[in-house]
């Protein structure tokens, strides 16, 4: 376990950079505050001593003012030094908290698109700010403590033996109930209970995320939070584990701490009584007197330093859980780029028995597909949902890399293209096309920064979106979501469109992109989709088999495998199963509810 401490805590420095000499500075100033701050004790002692020795004569004890003066001294001192320290830990850990967040996003960058497809966005954030937050307490706080704790610790069992060991012991005594409290709360069976409450917030905040992203169709459905049993469940699954630690873990021990730390001066007690008789024989009880005194002042202490040393233990133990989300940021799989990257001869596609399984899977999604798309053309991917349809297509773009096989674009394999070529040879629009909360036109430029005004609105021209533009009180330049201005989904659809269109590039990947366009919308959808793809290669994936009719090519794929390839017309000769997606299709289609039915 130690062992494991060490390690976090070391990889953690290891991002401080050049702000590590910082921090150990930082620990070693803590390390002397504390030092300094108790000094002022040995100072009341010593004040104490001399007023014993002359009692009841007080105007003799002459050191007073100087004991006085040097107990400021040394309090004041300890302050400041504890100031510099914290300082010096707090840049350290400021630093070291914007190098994780710019290291993590930095990776993030790198890793597949597919890899956020299985790791929502609110995850992602609070495993990386919101761990990030923790182990910069533990940098700015904790570890200065822990130093500082451990120092005062050592001081204390020092001078608790130097004057009278017998007291010392008692009182320490109050230190050793309260270690094993605090072990007990912390460590043992319940050492991995933080990493199990921290993993509960992260489903939390998950689930919370797509919870707020699904409001309007829990609004349309008039549902309360109750009907989004994934939200409601993580709520109940964090409090359970919330009142767990704090109620059936934590409750007694923590009040045993409590007690017997702020109550040390109880176990003084019963020691000097034992040990007075054998002062008063021997002649020795001035001195008993101030060996007293100073326990009875000092005993105060140790509640100070087993609180810092607790918070200090838990903060590490945070700080640990959140190493290991931040770590889980940090090994998110990194796209492979070649060292000596191929440029594409043409728009072509092809599938050379393809086969790709999605991490923690047991089927594979993908089995031995295979087929070509030649340049210019528009091919269709069809089939019964899960067939396998939309992972196909996220190959191309390097989504995910297959498992075996090849995916080629113009004869190159895509492992072997440089990955900003191969983006700008794509364009996709997908059936959730996402607007930013900006201005249409920096939504449509987002592909290409450069782009000028003009080509943006030729853009939104041949997309269909003139009736959009038009009713937006500040055309172009409206901001989606701000003033009650909101689009429906057929018309974001079009705006994807238009975005798709300015890019210009070779191939286009359609992933159901009329899923949510009302008729109309769908008819000006198709509209845009002729200009978007005269010229190009086209991957087209549709439920809706009217909008796959003409196109060049028809790929059914059932279960993860090629069930058959040919056109429309071809398919629907074979008797297979395209051919009975067709007639069910149809019977879609045409089906009606009659005023007899109705009734």
């Amino acid at each position: 376990m130690k062992e494991k401490k060490q390690n976090d805590i070391s990889a953690l420095l290891g991002y401080a950079g050049r702000y590590k000499g910082l921090m150990f500075l930082g620990l070693g100033l803590s390390g002397v505050a504390m030092v300094l701050g108790m000094a002022p004790y040995i100072c009341i002692w010593l004040a104490i001593r001399d007023l014993v020795a002359v009692a009841p004569n007080w105007t003799e004890a002459t050191g007073i003012a100087r004991y006085g003066w040097m107990a400021f001294a040394f309090a004041f001192g300890g302050i400041v030094v504890y100031f510099a320290a914290l300082m010096c830990t707090h840049l350290a850990a400021f630093r070291t908290a914007s190098n994780i967040r710019k290291q993590g996003m930095a990776h993030l960058m790198k890793a597949p698109l597919g890899f956020f497809d299985s790791n929502a966005s609110g995850l992602l954030r609070n495993r990386l700010d919101g761990a990030v937050a923790d182990t910069e307490t533990l940098l700015a706080h904790n570890l200065a403590d822990i130093v500082g704790s451990l120092v005062m610790l050592i001081a204390m069992i020092v001078l608790m033996v130097v004057f009278d060991w017998r007291m010392g012991a008692s009182c320490l005594l109050a230190a050793v109930i309260s270690i094993l409290a605090m072990f007990s709360m912390m460590g043992g069976k319940n050492a991995g209970l933080m990493a199990e409450y921290q993993e509960a917030q992260d489903v939390m905040s998950k689930a919370g995320t797509e919870y707020v992203r699904g409001i309007p169709v829990v609004k349309v459905f008039q549902q309360t939070v109750h009907s989004f049993k994934a939200f409601k469940q993580a709520i109940e699954n964090y409090s359970d584990k919330a009142e767990h630690y704090q109620g059936d873990v934590c409750k007694v021990p923590q009040s045993v701490n409590l007690t017997f730390t702020e109550g040390a001066f109880i176990f003084l007690v019963p020691a000097v009584l034992l040990m007075m008789p054998k002062a008063l024989a021997s002649g020795e009880f001035a001195g008993f007197v101030t060996d007293f005194a100073f326990y009875a002042v000092f005993s105060a202490v140790i509640s100070t330093a087993l609180a810092r040393v607790m918070f200090a233990a838990s903060g590490t133990m945070l700080a640990q859980t959140a190493m290991g989300r931040i770590n889980q940021v940090m090994n998110a799989p990194v796209m492979e780029v070649s060292d000596h990257p191929q440029t594409p001869k043409d728009n072509g596609i092809e599938f050379k028995d393809v086969s790709f399984t999605y991490e923690g899977a047991e089927q594979p999604a993908l089995s031995h597909v295979s087929f070509r798309v030649e340049p210019g053309q528009t091919v269709a991917l069809v089939g019964p949902s899960g067939g396998g349809k939309t992972t196909a297509a996220s190959l191309i773009p390097r989504f995910w890399d297959v498992s075996e096989g090849q995916v080629l674009v113009g004869g190159v394999d895509v492992r072997q293209a440089d990955p900003h070529a191969l983006m700008d040879q794509v364009a996709f629009v997908f059936q959730n096309s996402r607007l930013f909360k900006a201005s249409i036109l920096d939504n449509v430029r987002a592909p290409r920064p450069d782009a000028t005004r003009e080509e943006v609105l030729a853009a939104l021209a041949a997309a269909q979106c003139g009736d959009i533009i038009r009713k937006l009180p500040n055309g172009v330049d409206t901001v989606i979501g701000s003033g009650g201005t909101h689009l429906s989904g057929g018309e974001q659809q079009r705006v994807a469109l238009a975005r798709a269109i300015l890019k210009n590039a070779p191939i286009v990947v359609l992933d159901e992109a009329t899923a949510f366009a009302d008729p109309e919308n769908e008819v000006l959808i198709q509209k845009a989709f002729a200009e978007l793809t005269r010229g190009r290669t086209v991957i087209m994936i549709a439920h809706r088999l009217s909008t796959v009719v003409n196109a060049d090519g028809i790929v059914v794929l059932n279960e993860g495998k090629v069930a058959e390839t040919g056109t429309h017309d071809e398919l629907v000769r074979k008797g297979g199963l395209y051919s009975e997606m067709w007639a069910d299709y149809n019977q879609a289609v045409t089906w009606k509810i009659s005023a007899k039915e109705a009734m």
